[in-house]
């Protein structure tokens, strides 16, 4: 999973993702996410509102890592959720989470 936090990086650095609950929710709603990224430590009821999100929107939705982990990948100290709203990276990340099957756990929606 290390590409896909690499990349995840790189997809904040360029401008591209929405990071935190309130972004991400936003950038789903407005139409511009196109892959929701959900800690696997998030709680119960952040996982519960992206899942269903991510399925009334038809976003592909992966499910990895921790919240420290996703937050260390983007240079922040802890982050549950990120909205990628760009079309290329949310294809190279689905890519890479596919490739890592079995390693971590995902889900597309």
């Amino acid at each position: 999973m290390r590409k896909f936090y690499s990349l995840l990086g790189l997809c904040k650095r360029a401008g591209r993702l929405a990071g935190g609950e309130v972004a991400a929710e936003q950038a789903v709603r407005g139409k511009e996410a196109r892959m929701l990224v959900v800690a696997g430590d998030a709680s119960a009821n952040t996982k519960k509102k992206f899942r269903n999100s991510a399925a009334y929107y038809h976003i592909p939705l992966v499910e990895t890592g921790t919240k420290e982990e996703l937050g260390k990948a983007v240079g922040e100290e802890m982050r549950a959720v990120f909205a990628v709203v760009d079309a290329g990276f949310a294809k190279k990340l689905q890519e890479i989470a596919d490739e890592c099957d079995g390693a971590e756990e995902h889900t597309e929606i």
